[in-house]
């Protein structure tokens, strides 16, 4: 087989039309420019008893429970961006991925639910495989109730009233301790006024989601109950030419049950349980090119391919083909239950969250993503519990001193229990030495891995109004944490020898190991801010904040010494600690048809916990490690344009600079591999995972209209998102890099007065081409795999109040 199917394929030599391609961003953004000028056009010359019609309106008031009480978000003097439940439905997000297309500081990586890598500002967790011993910096929450595990949040949204959006660390008011920032959800509480809706969407593709919510008494005035449903399928977007089936479909369902009392006019106390369960055919990846390393010309793809006559389904991973020869599964159950109670004491309010969570992930992956029996199997189920307890006592209404004070605390168990596999073409793919060819053929690596967490902290957060203008708030946060781990891994198979070559051979894909580990600490941290009020509808405020996040225990097997003993120096990584400087302006015009929000920051992070993928020639494995120094500084705009009551309009913005400031030690880029292990010193290099530059624009015209005999109005919306190139590998590889991408959604529908809403859409409304995530295949070969992003799908949305 020529060589020449595996040079660095380049995106213009996959795409002959390349050249289109790189216009069509702008194109799009001069579309939906003129589509909203028209819009705005039309909107202008309407008749004349329409133009005041916005002079009394203003940008919708959103209110915030950040600061644990209820507040216009305007007049929170941090950095917070809020998405409502109004935005999610007009812009056809429905699930966590989507949402970062709408939040230009958040993004969620992610190659199947468990190697999940949340970040806001380019902060979180650095992108590679999960290791159960790394916390994300940036936390989840769910009606205030933290969730562990990052790959527990990649579901669909379900009867969510708002999502906040909080950047920079958290801890000071609530939960767990954060570094980075933390995304808040809040769902639809009961209500002793029946209401409910439904809706019901059908798609190219296969596309089918039905969401369904009723709310209302069951005991008048004391008891509400609220039950929400919700199911989403779509045939999968990749064809798998060895089994004929098509791969990386979509199946989600999940239910979430709420109960409110009321007992008396001081206590309300809510109870909820839901469950999540999804079980796609899914996370398989294509290939998209081969990068060269530094290694001999018979280590790398090209030469490795023609050893076995084998070539790629296609060298264009838009023509979304794979042909991996073993079952994939990413099956999950996400499930919890909560009670949270609320006092009000006189000028008081104490606050108790209880709750009990656990995720069950049971995948099936072929690791190799090609035809070959090479690595049969890389199955890492896991089963994470939890439980969380907070005490909180707030002031109520407005005083000179406003504060909250609370107790915390949190304890998760994980265990899981991993099965590589290798067979028939994997000594031959991998050791490529003089080795019999059925080395590792049924060779297996079984792993049990257990780790626990304890997290107790003390916290308090008081605002002192100087003035009726100026106000200064400091916080603080001490935490205790204390961690164990214990990893073993025997392997078996493979042909039986007793040669000491033979069996270093096994050794060097995966070999026995052993140890446990414990890590203790403890630590302050705060936050000051202080806020001043020019007008009503200009506040500026500076904060600065110190964040900290416990030290970590690898818990996915280490280096291992010259003996080939674990290197138990690398069991155990430092604590996380981070400051932040941040200045911001929060400001509205002309009768509060305008909101222009501003940030500038700037954060140094030293011991950056990173999960550092080691790629030796068997397993594609993450190991923890902690980076000397990262540092991220940019500006944030998030702006809402009310022209009046027939067009709206948004823009948001951020610019994101983030840098390994110094990582002397890290692992070598994949076009600088040798075959030998080496560190790398990457200071200085761009932070993986981090777009400089992301935005999102839209808005909505209105018309008013009657349609047989029903009155509503009339609506043309359209939303783009722009993400710049980012590289997604650790050691920041020129092969790693995602191309930039822009996506166009589009809808056009009819809202009856009643609360009925029947809307065509299209996602991707342009088809745009991008890439979602790019990888290494296992064993260094060169050869880069990655997930296509969704086509484009077109379909009817019907949803319904009553």
């Amino acid at each position: 087989m020529s060589g020449q199917y595996y040079g660095a394929v380049s995106k213009s030599r996959l795409h002959p039309t390349n050249k289109f391609k790189t216009l069509k961003p702008v194109a799009t953004a001069a579309g939906i420019t003129a589509l909203l000028a028209l819009s705005f056009s039309s909107s202008l010359q309407a008749d004349e008893a329409a133009a005041d019609l916005g002079a009394d309106k203003e940008v919708e008031v959103i209110k915030v429970t950040a600061r644990r009480r209820e507040e216009n978000v305007q007049d929170v003097p941090i950095s917070i961006s809020v998405v409502t439940a109004k935005d999610l439905e007009q812009t056809g997000t429905y699930s966590t991925e989507q949402l970062t297309r709408l939040q230009p500081s958040l993004q969620l990586i992610s190659s199947n639910p468990r190697n999940t890598a949340l970040t806001i500002r380019g902060l979180g967790s650095v992108i590679g495989l999960t290791n159960d011993g790394l916390e994300s910096g940036v936390g989840i929450y769910v009606d205030e109730v933290y969730y562990a595990r990052p790959g527990s949040a990649v579901v669909d949204l379900l009867d969510i009233e708002r999502v906040e959006i909080l950047r920079g660390p958290q801890g000071t008011l609530f939960g767990k301790n954060t570094t980075a920032g933390a995304v808040s959800l809040t769902t639809g509480a009961p209500t002793f006024t029946p209401e409910g809706r439904a809706e019901l969407s059908l798609g190219e593709d296969g596309f089918l989601q039905g969401k369904t919510t009723v709310s209302g008494a069951l005991v008048d005035g004391k008891v509400a109950g609220r039950f929400s449903a919700s199911s989403t399928k779509r045939d999968g977007t990749l064809y798998n030419v060895t089994s004929g089936t098509k791969q990386n479909d979509t199946n989600s369902q999940a239910l979430r049950g709420q109960l409110l009392f009321t007992p008396t006019d001081d206590i309300d106390v809510r109870l909820s349980a839901d469950y999540a369960y999804q079980n796609p055919n899914a996370n398989t990846q294509v290939f998209v090119k081969y990068g060269p390393t530094a290694r001999s010309a018979a280590s790398q793809f090209p030469a490795l391919a023609a050893l076995f006559d084998y070539a790629p389904p296609s060298l264009n991973p838009y023509d979304r083909l794979v042909d991996v020869n073993s079952p994939i599964q990413a099956r999950q159950i996400i499930k919890g239950t909560s009670a949270t109670v609320n006092w009000e004491l006189g000028d008081l309010q104490f606050t108790s969250i209880s709750a009990v969570r656990a995720w069950d992930w049971t995948p099936q992956n072929d690791r190799d993503y090609t035809a070959l029996a090479v690595r049969t199997k890389s199955n890492n189920p896991s089963v994470q519990d939890q439980w969380s307890q907070e005490f909180r006592l707030a002031s109520t209404g407005q005083n000179d001193l406003d504060w909250v004070i609370g107790l915390y605390g949190f304890s998760q168990d994980i265990e899981t229990t991993g099965t590589e596999q290798w067979g028939a073409d994997g000594a031959k793919w991998l050791i490529r030495s003089a080795v019999p060819e059925n080395l590792l053929d049924g060779y297996t690596s079984n792993t049990k891995v257990y780790s626990d967490t304890d997290s107790y902290a003390i916290f308090a957060q008081a605002t002192y109004h100087l003035s009726d203008d100026l106000r200064i708030t400091p916080g603080v946060r001490y935490t205790k944490e204390e961690k164990s781990g214990d990893f073993t891994q025997v392997v078996s198979g493979g042909l039986a020898t007793t040669d000491p070559a033979l069996i270093s051979a096994k050794n060097g894909i995966a070999r026995n190991q052993k140890y446990q580990a414990d890590f203790e600490d403890s630590s302050p941290t705060g936050q000051l801010n202080i806020a001043y009020d020019f007008t009503d509808d200009h506040l500026t405020y500076l904060n600065i904040a110190r964040g900290y996040k416990s030290g970590g225990i690898n818990a996915a097997g280490i280096p291992t010494d010259a003996a080939g003993a674990p290197s138990l120096v690398s069991a155990v990584i430092n604590p996380e600690k981070s400051t932040t400087v941040e200045l911001g302006l929060k400001s509205q015009f002309l009768d509060r048809h305008i909101t222009l929000n501003l940030a500038v920051y700037d954060t140094k992070v030293t011991d950056y916990q990173a999960n550092v993928v080691d790629s030796g020639p068997g397993s594609l494995r993450g190991y923890l490690a902690n980076i000397e120094e990262v540092s991220v500084r940019g500006i944030e705009i998030d702006s809402r344009i009310l022209v009046n009551e027939s067009f709206s309009t948004y823009f948001t913005y951020a610019y994101t600079d983030g840098q390994y400031e110094s990582f002397k030690n890290g692992p070598p880029p994949l076009e600088f591999l040798t075959g030998t292990t080496e560190a790398f010193d990457l200071s200085g290099r761009d932070l993986p995972g981090v777009s400089k530059n992301t935005g999102s624009l839209g808005g909505e015209y209105v018309h008013p209209a009657t349609i047989s005999s029903v009155s509503g109005e009339l609506y043309f919306a359209a939303d783009l998102s722009y993400r710049s190139k980012w590289n997604s590998d650790s050691s920041v590889s020129k092969y790693l890099e995602v191309d930039a991408s822009t996506l166009t959604n589009l809808r056009l529908g009819f809202r009856s007065d009643g609360g009925t809403d029947v809307s065509l859409y299209a996602r991707n409304a342009f088809d745009e081409d991008y890439l979602s995530f790019l990888s290494i295949q296992a064993g260094n070969s060169g050869a880069i795999y990655g997930h296509p992003g969704d086509p484009r799908n077109i379909g009817l949305r019907v949803k319904t109040e009553f």
